[in-house]
């Protein structure tokens, strides 16, 4: 039986070979960008989230912008992602606080993402990896499952999940890392019907292990 830390370098390998490019989902150009459309995400899938701001930030092209906008007409923008409501208050009120105490800047660390409304430890670490190139560990539903499966983590909790790979990823690669699981997840570990004949990890992986010991 490998150890942890051993599996997990072994799993980043075989990523690496599998998902060349480690690409983040969300399609932004601004720093704040990608800070709302992560926002946006919880909930809703990604390629949703791509659509929909396609045009939201032509409407609102800067933060002056949205720090401006009618809740109302905010929230009706922002309906197809579910949890409007909420989620065109937290906008509105992270574009008052960017300007306000950040110079219209997001700020490059975690202390201080956590601070903005609406902005937990996934979209921080997002940010701080993909913004700043800061070691990141962006535990969302994909990260926790896959690593489970394999292992490497237990539980379901982000911030405890966080906390156990940072201790067995290696801190340039570990930003990287969890775009692919992402990516991994939606071709092959599929929730609920993972697909482990054509996993890149399934030599690796506790449960593809326990599905052929039943086999």
């Amino acid at each position: 039986m490998l150890e942890k830390k051993e599996r997990a370098l072994r799993c980043i390998d075989a990523l690496k070979l599998e998902y060349p490019d480690a690409i983040c989902t969300i399609d932004y150009e601004k720093d704040y960008e990608l800070l709302f459309s992560t926002r946006l995400a919880a909930q809703c899938t990604d390629a949703r989230v791509n659509i929909v701001t396609k045009t939201l930030y032509k409407k609102y092209p800067s933060l002056e912008a949205f720090a401006e906008a009618d809740i109302p007409e905010l929230e009706n923008d922002l309906r197809p992602t579910g949890f409007f409501r909420m989620k065109a208050r937290d906008l509105k009120a992270a574009a008052r606080v960017l300007l306000d105490d950040y110079g219209g800047k997001v700020p490059d660390s975690m202390e201080e993402l956590l601070k903005i409304p609406g902005v937990g430890r996934k979209t921080a670490n997002l940010v701080l990896g993909d913004i700043f190139g800061k070691p990141s560990y962006v535990c969302d539903t994909h990260c926790i499952r896959i690593t489970n499966l394999l292992g490497l983590t237990e539980g379901k909790d982000p911030a405890k999940v966080e906390v156990q790979l940072r201790e067995l990823l290696p801190p340039d690669e570990a930003g990287a890392f969890c775009h692919r699981l992402v990516l991994h997840g939606r071709a092959v570990c599929v929730a609920r019907r993972p697909n482990c004949a054509a996993c890149c990890m399934r030599d690796y992986c506790d449960h593809a292990a326990s599905l052929a010991a039943t086999e």
